[in-house]
């Protein structure tokens, strides 16, 4: 037994446990810096792996061409100062948005078809998990757009494609480290070529006008976003359906149909879209939101995840 300290097992027990504390106080330190230095720097490009939630599947991907109408809600202060799905930190104030599948971050264009307002958001989390829900606003964007005080609205909601892919090529470019540049390329002339002997003087050949350059697409900052001017565009009349699937056969289409009978009146519309004709299954139109949102809620519960809430 030692007198007047501690026993060698008892010391080291004693310098274990102070390197223990001191490497969690560097790590609780190092957690707070990284969130300090959040915001719009501190995330970075992500589209993510496919995931499932309450039952339904959602498959994230670079849509540059997605469009689509449906119902926004926003969101503030429960997660005002937390991290978005890329690793940013949230803030309320920031014209920013979550969704469900598109990369981020991206820019869509989001306008609220009940007052006509159309702003630029911009993408950097995951959300809503309503399932009528298309899109999740910030607390700014939503003032913005007029949805703050009623809470959700009717959106059409765009990606802005050239702003989009200039923000993914700089994120992924800086998290790949510098690119080595390609050598420059000279134009090639070719001269036509007198017969031997003459003293005819090679004639070039005239060289096509090089294309117009084209114009400079910016992807704009926080700052940028909330000092846009907010368009207003036409109002016209909209109203909501479930649409529990679209289908380019329609006896695929008719068989989903008469599956729901069950649950309500349904009806085939048939559209042309981008793809081709596509024969559409749908319910409604619908008086409410809380209409709608019970009936989508029962026919995703009757083993159909790929119904959707759809305003035209």
């Amino acid at each position: 037994m030692m007198r007047g300290g501690f026993p060698p097992a008892r010391v080291l027990l004693l310098v274990a446990g102070c390197a223990l504390m001191s490497a969690c106080t560097e790590t609780k330190l190092a957690s707070y810096a990284v969130k300090e230095a959040g915001g719009q720097e501190g995330g970075g490009y992500k589209i993510g792996k496919p995931y499932q939630i309450q039952g339904v599947w959602y498959y994230p991907a670079e849509d540059y061409k997605y469009e689509e109408t449906g119902v926004a809600s926003w969101y503030g202060p429960d997660f005002h100062g937390k991290y978005t799905a890329n690793g940013e930190v949230f803030d309320q104030n920031e014209v920013t948005a979550a969704h469900r599948t598109l990369p981020m971050p991206c820019f869509v264009r989001v306008t609220n078809l009940e007052n006509g307002r159309s702003l630029v958001v911009r993408v950097n989390d995951r959300g809503p998990f309503s399932h009528s829900r298309i899109i999740d606003l910030s607390r700014r964007a939503a003032q913005l757009l007029g949805i703050e005080n009623q809470g959700t609205a009717k959106v059409k909601v765009e990606i802005m494609a050239d702003e989009s892919r200039v923000l993914a090529t700089r994120l992924k470019s800086k998290s790949e480290g510098p690119q080595v540049a390609a050598a420059p390329r000279e134009a090639v002339v070719a001269e036509t070529l007198p017969a031997p002997g003459s003293a005819e003087k090679p004639k070039p050949i005239a060289k096509a006008a090089p294309p117009p350059p084209r114009p400079t697409v910016i992807a704009p900052d926080a700052q940028q976003l909330e000092n846009q001017p907010v368009h207003v565009v036409a109002v016209k009349p909209t109203q909501m359906f479930i649409q529990a699937g679209a289908f380019q056969r329609y006896d695929n289409a008719n068989r989903l149909s008469a599956s729901l009978s069950s649950i309500g009146q349904t009806s085939i519309t048939q559209v042309v879209t981008k793809s081709g004709t596509l024969f559409r299954v749908r319910m409604g139109p619908l008086a409410n939101l809380d209409s709608a949102d019970a009936l989508l809620e029962k026919v995703i519960a009757s083993g159909f995840p790929d119904a959707k809430l759809v305003v035209d």
